[in-house]
């Protein structure tokens, strides 16, 4: 897992893959929130209501932080079954 104090609001999360998951917010806990308006959406295809609320991903998933990029150990369809809801 990757320092979380790295990790900074407005981040872009990518899966490992290079496909844009989500932005940060802000860590909470054991935990990276996106921000509402880019929760997610690009990848959830017809999800007619994730969009809207905050989504957190673990930061287990983590594998580097780089510049203004947190990459993530999982390709972006995958990682975001692991997302939770708030």
């Amino acid at each position: 897992m990757a320092d979380a104090s790295a990790i900074k609001e407005h981040m872009e999360v990518i899966g490992a893959d290079g496909v844009h998951v989500g932005t940060v917010d802000h860590v909470e806990g054991d935990r990276i929130k996106l921000t509402k308006k880019d929760s997610g959406a690009d990848i959830e295809e017809g999800s007619g209501g994730h969009e809207g609320h905050h989504h957190f991903i673990s930061l287990g998933l983590v594998a580097d932080v780089e510049g203004d990029q947190v990459r993530l150990s999982a390709n972006a369809d995958v990682a975001v079954t692991f997302e939770e809801e708030a």
